[in-house]
């Protein structure tokens, strides 16, 4: 509810067809849609799907109903003047960018958004700040190796090759390992440098996270998911060479008797053998061209 306006009021109705998927909201969205938004597809979920799955819901119903573009777009993200009009016209006369997104800036549009300032960052991209600080002729794109997903176009042909978000993510990690398999499969992945969104996140802070806790192997089966998941880089091998290097820590911590990091590390080492054959499941899945983990296409 306290991004819905905003969100929803920075596009074009009369333009664009929405969809919005409620991941089983506990406030008034739902009521709030119905009664001011009757043009939006709304469907309501039962239960919290993820980032993901959510996604690929709306993508699909979109697919079904002919849409050669979608535009995925966080509802703490909201437009900014023609924004997508541009991003829909360069993605139609350069189809080999898959994903294209605009600069993401903080709500008060005062300095780019952090964590998308880390995305475009010199290893990434060399000509992204340079090009804008010096003063030279600005690029009408840039490519990256990664954009988050808070505002993206991803064409109908990326779609069909590559699919949705895997499944094997909840949330975080999913628009990472999608933008693998995007370059991957041929695809390039850009920013238009003459289109601006918000992103209206930067009030939040992150939690502190106790080693060996369940939100810290939280985060680590996400790391394993997605450091040994991506197909671009995919080896059996580093995932096993890292078990054995837990198995000779737990080897230390039971020599010191240090009963906290013992029952951590066999934690674990229970953790990569679970997400094991989930990762090498995935991983041949994602290599073939279709529109996995979508329906009713």
């Amino acid at each position: 509810m306290p991004w819905i306006d905003k969100c929803l009021g920075s596009i074009d109705f009369d333009k664009y067809g929405v969809v919005i998927i409620d991941n089983a909201s506990s406030d008034e969205t739902v009521k709030y849609l119905k009664d001011n938004y009757p043009k939006v597809k709304l469907f309501e979920e039962q239960k919290n799907l993820g980032f993901g799955q959510a996604n690929n819901k709306g993508i699909s119903y979109a697919l079904s109903m002919g849409a050669e573009q979608v535009f995925l777009l966080n509802q703490d993200a909201y437009l900014i003047d023609d924004c997508l009009d541009k991003l829909i016209n360069f993605q139609n006369e350069h189809p080999d960018f898959g994903i294209l997104s605009a600069i993401h800036t903080n709500a008060k549009q005062t300095r780019l958004d952090r964590n998308f300032s880390n995305y475009v960052r010199f290893d990434q991209n060399p000509d992204f700040y340079s090009d804008h600080v010096l003063g030279s002729e600005l690029k009408p794109v840039y490519e990256v190796p990664f954009v988050n997903a808070a505002g993206w176009l991803i064409s109908r042909e990326c779609l069909m090759r590559v699919g949705g978000f895997d499944p094997i993510f909840f949330h975080y990690g999913e628009d990472d390992n999608y933008c693998q398999r995007v370059l991957y499969h041929g695809f390039k992945i850009g920013v238009l440098p003459d289109t601006f969104m918000i992103h209206d996140r930067e009030d939040r802070s992150k939690p502190n996270i106790e080693t060996y806790s369940r939100a810290y192997f939280d985060v680590q089966e996400r790391r394993l998911k997605l450091l040994y998941g991506n197909i671009n880089d995919y080896d059996q091998n580093t995932i096993l060479r890292q078990r054995k290097k837990i198995k000779r820590q737990l080897l230390k911590a039971r020599i010191r008797r240090n009963s906290n990091s013992t029952e951590g590390l066999k934690e674990y080492i229970k953790l990569i053998d679970r997400v094991m054959p989930e990762i090498e499941k995935s991983v041949e899945k994602n290599k073939l061209r279709q529109p996995n983990y979508l329906k009713e296409i």
